[in-house]
């Protein structure tokens, strides 16, 4: 019973951690002619987070994008925008501390234990728009647990976005 107690804190805090990315892109586009971007100031505007947030989220998306040796331009091939949504999730957890059996145990003897525990699952879309056209033609999404009391929030939103961007600019089939 010990042994389970720890595989089971030890993947709850896994999963805690982990952040699931996915990315879609128009496979009709040759990303290697995109030199420069600029945020898309009026997307960003919409989103409905704090602007120490906001901040957070784009100081990133400059470093991820620089580093893959992108430039800030006033006259961008890519416009950059991002929108986020969240949601908050209840865990139920049972645990029958005396008796037989697994879970919510109501016909055996014994206390049982249950506690409920709430976090909020995030989940940070980044946009890549084409700056002739408009016309978006990569989206990265990042799904994972962000709290509003995290103490490293900074890190965490930059491993988000560290994350989502890594799969841009995407690699075609054709590349292969």
């Amino acid at each position: 019973m010990r042994y389970f107690v720890i595989t089971f804190v030890v993947f709850l805090f896994a999963s805690c951690a982990s952040i699931q990315v996915y990315s879609d892109f128009d496979s009709n586009v040759d990303f290697s002619e995109y030199k420069t971007f600029a945020f898309f100031k009026p997307q960003i505007d919409k989103v409905d987070i704090s602007d120490l947030d906001k901040r957070r989220i784009l100081k990133a998306i400059d470093l991820e994008l620089s580093s893959k040796g992108l430039t800030k331009s006033e006259t961008p091939d890519l416009l950059i925008g991002f929108t986020t949504h969240a949601k908050e999730k209840i865990y139920v957890n049972n645990f029958n501390s005396w008796g037989w059996g697994w879970g919510f145990n109501p016909w055996f003897w014994g206390p049982n234990n249950n506690t409920l525990s709430t976090r909020t699952e995030g989940t940070l879309y980044i946009n890549v728009i084409d700056g002739v056209s408009k016309q978006l033609i990569w989206q990265g999404k990042g799904r994972g647990g962000i709290q509003e009391n995290m103490k490293d929030r900074d890190e965490r939103i930059a491993l988000f976005v560290q994350e989502i961007i890594s799969n841009y600019p995407p690699i075609s089939p054709e590349s292969l």
